[in-house]
């Protein structure tokens, strides 16, 4: 039996639907585990997935993310949440979000995604509040 290896360094860089930088690291049967990166005043576009949670965990850098429910009727309905180190939030199946970081930091996240990402279809462009 092999057991999934990676080391960030070694990774694919990849573009997320949401255009932030992600390092797919590890899949496993029920998850996987990734990092994502934006760079220095950059907003990401806002999405919603179809069929997977993800849970964050904030390395470096800081930020805000906007959450919103799925039926949410306005970009200004929801939550605003401060990223910064040590934060860890969920974005559950349908929750519309959207990142960005602050002009003078980037942001280094760690994410796992439940069950593992199935492809570029999985997130839907959606209005987003920024």
């Amino acid at each position: 039996m092999t057991f999934p290896t990676c080391h960030e360094r070694d990774a694919a860089v990849v573009r997320a639907p949401d255009s932030s930088e992600v390092r797919p690291l590890v899949v496993a049967d029920r998850g996987s585990l990734a990092t994502f990166h934006l760079a220095a005043g950059q907003v990401s576009a806002a999405v919603a997935h179809r069929s997977v949670e993800e849970v964050w965990y904030v390395v470096a850098g800081r930020g805000h993310m906007w959450r919103a429910a799925a039926d949410a009727k306005e970009p200004d309905h929801g939550e605003v949440t401060v990223l910064e180190p040590g934060v860890a939030l969920a974005l559950p199946v349908g929750t519309r979000f959207q990142f960005r970081a602050e002009p003078d930091s980037s942001l280094h996240i760690v994410g796992v995604t439940m069950p593992p990402w199935p492809g570029d279809d999985e997130a839907v462009v959606v209005e987003g509040r920024w």
